[in-house]
């Protein structure tokens, strides 16, 4: 279970009285996290999650409850800080950075069909036009830069073939860095998967797990969730749903021309964030108890995605 701070009954009931919320009913840590310890709790007044931050300094943690906010404030089904009588959002556990919020119903969607994809980008397009005028700044630490250092380190850690697949990424982003930084911006997820969302049915009810959120490239955004929500297991793109997803954004914020040309570089950007992250994880936890997400994946993806037959739609 990735629970990398166990907490007590006793002490998680002095921290969570200042929230005025009821008796503690029940708490149970949640296993699916792989870099954050989250715990699901039941207090009287109703249902929450406490999340402690295990990754990233407390400096930051001001930038999510900050965003989280501007979301809520623009009726996105996303958690927010809720705030003790004191007005306080951020708060310590046990050392870590630690917010409860409230629990979103639903549930992942293990197959996600052309509904959710029309779903899922009418979110991203809403999350980018609500941020992108007033844009909240933060650099992320998984980045281009962290990937031409990274990949870079990495390269010797692979076989001939990955190590070529990798080298050739890695010499992409190096020549295509000006031109990416330079796209339209605004805040990202950078996160959204299937298994930050919640539906019920084909309808969204919660986008969760807001702590890659960062400033950026709207559209590395958008490659980052159709490589998830519109591929096949063997790593290539499912056309109908990845129309879904790109039709549904481009109708409230249309691409760029500059969007169309790097799109394709995007999408392997997004493949190589994600195959890293995994690469580093399973070496650095390898033995231990907590969930690491199979690298191959993102190879997989990485290798399909040389050539990209699934245009933008203002390139269609």
């Amino acid at each position: 279970m990735s629970v990398f701070t166990p907490l007590a009954r006793p002490e998680l009931e002095a921290f969570l009285a200042p929230y005025e919320l009821g008796a503690l009913r029940d708490f149970q840590g949640i296993a699916a996290g792989s870099e954050n310890t989250n715990f699901f709790i039941s207090l009287e007044q109703g249902e929450f999650v406490l999340t402690l931050v295990e990754r990233g300094p407390v400096q930051e943690m001001p930038f999510f409850i900050e965003l989280l906010d501007v979301l809520h404030d623009a009726n996105l089904p996303v958690p927010y800080a809720l705030r003790t009588t004191d007005g306080l959002a951020l708060r310590e556990l046990k050392g870590k950075p630690a917010l409860l919020q409230p629990r979103l119903s639903g549930k992942h969607p293990a197959q996600p069909n052309t509904q959710h994809c029309v779903q899922i980008g009418e979110f991203m397009a809403h999350m980018h036009m609500a941020t992108r005028s007033q844009t909240i700044e933060r650099k992320t630490d998984r980045g281009l830069d962290w990937m031409l250092e990274e990949g870079g380190n990495f390269i010797s850690h692979l076989d001939d073939a990955q190590g070529a697949l990798l080298t050739k990424a890695v010499e992409e982003i190096q020549r295509r860095k000006a031109s990416i930084m330079a796209l339209p911006r605004a805040n990202l997820h950078a996160d959204l998967f299937r298994d930050n969302t919640l539906f019920e049915g084909t309808h969204l009810t919660g986008v969760i797990d807001f702590y890659n959120a960062c400033s950026g490239p709207m559209l590395y955004d958008v490659a980052i969730a159709v490589n998830d929500w519109c591929s096949f297991e063997n790593g290539t793109i499912d056309a109908p749903r990845a129309r879904a997803f790109l039709g549904a954004y481009a109708a409230l914020r249309p691409f760029t021309a500059a969007e169309a040309e790097l799109w394709s570089t995007m999408l392997r950007v997004g493949c190589v964030r994600f195959w890293l992250s995994r690469l580093i994880a399973a070496e650095s936890f390898a033995g231990q108890d907590v969930l690491i997400h199979d690298p191959d994946e993102f190879r997989k993806r990485l290798e399909q995605r040389q050539e990209t037959h699934i245009p933008l739609p203002f390139a269609l």
